[in-house]
């Protein structure tokens, strides 16, 4: 299926905005391992990534009260393409008694996993690989672990980190996590520590580069999850690609003081032009209102180390509006859905645009001029050009805001948006996007 997204005569928006499934999934676990229900939590995401958690935790739940399943006959676990969940339920099951098979999608199998296996033997976890050294799926014997000293290198995946610090509490003797060299995607690790603390751990950074947890049990809470600031990229980026100087949309359920890294997409696109205005009609209705006003500049550099989760949105923004760019710290887009960088070089040929991979993790783009110079043509897509999206969600709705500066633009398989944002083309929609379903 591929659907034609068509620019809307004028944007006024107001939207509500998904929940977010970085704090969904890590509420889901925290109150997993505090013994509390999930009906404490209030606006959990309804996303792929979040089902798949929650499906897991039933599982295991399940098996809590009729037995846990042997190792001549273990249960099995499907995360599906949940990296999120496949991350924090590896962790989870490492310390449940029981042996299960947890499994995933086919590209799930060839996302590493090998570094979280490891720091998890160290702290005396029974993990197999049933199929590919380092990968899923999974054959987990659950028992209880051990503290202690854990050394990683800081540029590995922050879920790996963040999936350790939530299970430290319930380890003998605690964790003391420390991470070599540069610290990748930090936000998300600061999240993960404030929301244990919500819970009632004692998690700290005891410096740049070690973390410290204190043995002790978490105690359940009623917790309230805020809007998703990584969703709210694709609004900002249209408002951004609007040829209209004063456009306007309204965002509704972001916190200005959010616990989300990707909230720093008001400071990129900031730069960009598009100031964010808080208006709090108390704390259970933050609204943030994005308006296009003031000059764009003609170069972007930003590093994106902290907020992989945005690169796409801002790399496809700045080519549609001819600013040039180097965007590094983007080394982890080769293990998401797909091999990102790649696809954003592939997509954004389609439409004239030629990015180059500068370094390890560095793209860059010299602008529509150094093209031109280079006879090569500028935003120039043959007819019917299709973006395809590659099982990810954030290809889809990336590259839809370009219909604002195209007029209309072909997305292939945009049902992949359910993993994190399943009422986008619905949105759209309903602000004055045209969304027409071809076959």
């Amino acid at each position: 299926m591929k659907y034609r997204v068509s620019k809307p005569e004028n944007l006024s928006a107001e939207v509500t905005l998904p929940s977010s499934k970085s704090i969904s999934n890590r509420a889901l676990l925290l109150t997993a391992l505090s013994g509390g229900n999930v009906g404490l939590l209030s606006n959990v995401s309804d996303c792929d990534d979040t089902s798949a958690m929650l499906r897991a935790l039933a599982t295991i739940s399940q098996e809590r009260s009729s037995g846990w399943p042997s190792p001549a006959s273990p249960s099995s676990i499907d995360i599906g393409a949940a990296g999120t969940a496949m991350r924090f339920v590896t962790a989870l099951l490492a310390m449940t008694p029981g042996t299960r098979l947890l499994t995933g999608s086919r590209r799930m199998q060839e996302r590493p996993i090998g570094k979280l296996v490891e720091a998890l033997r160290q702290l005396g976890a029974d993990i197999s690989y049933a199929g590919n050294d380092g990968f899923p799926p999974l054959l987990i014997s659950g028992r209880p672990l051990t503290g202690g000293t854990l050394r990683m290198a800081g540029n590995i995946s922050s879920q790996y980190v963040s999936a350790l610090l939530m299970i430290a509490p319930l380890l003998r003797g605690g964790l003391r996590l420390e991470l070599e060299g540069q610290v990748m995607s930090r936000p998300y690790i600061d999240m993960t520590l404030a929301m244990m603390r919500s819970f009632g751990a004692m998690a700290q950074w005891d410096d740049g580069q070690c973390l410290t947890v204190a043995a002790q049990p978490y105690t359940p809470v009623a917790y309230n999850i805020e809007s998703d600031w990584s969703a709210a990229s694709y609004w900002y980026a249209i408002v951004f690609l609007s040829d209209q100087q004063e456009e306007t949309a309204t965002l509704k359920g972001l916190f200005a003081d959010s616990l989300q890294g990707d909230s720093a997409v008001a400071d990129i696109f900031g730069q960009l032009s598009v100031r964010t205005l808080h208006v709090a009609r108390g704390q259970s209705e933050p609204r943030a209102m994005l308006i296009r006003r003031g000059a764009v500049p003609h170069r972007l550099e930003w590093d994106f180390a902290s907020t992989p989760d945005l690169a796409q949105t801002v790399v496809v923004a700045c080519a549609l509006r001819d600013i040039a760019f180097r965007f590094k710290g983007l080394q982890s887009l080769r293990i998401k859905e797909t091999d990102r960088i790649a696809a954003l070089q592939t997509e954004l040929d389609k439409l004239g645009v030629s990015i180059e991979v500068e370094a390890d993790g560095v793209l860059s783009w010299n602008g529509a001029s150094a093209q031109r110079q280079a006879s090569v043509p500028y935003l120039c897509p043959a007819e019917g050009t299709c973006i395809a999206t590659y099982d990810d969600h954030r290809m889809a709705m990336a590259f839809a805001p370009a219909a604002m500066v195209l007029g209309s633009i072909l997305i292939d398989n945009p049902e992949v948006v359910s993993k994190s944002y399943p009422r986008f083309w619905d949105d759209l929609r309903l602000v004055g996007f045209g969304v027409e379903t071809l076959e």
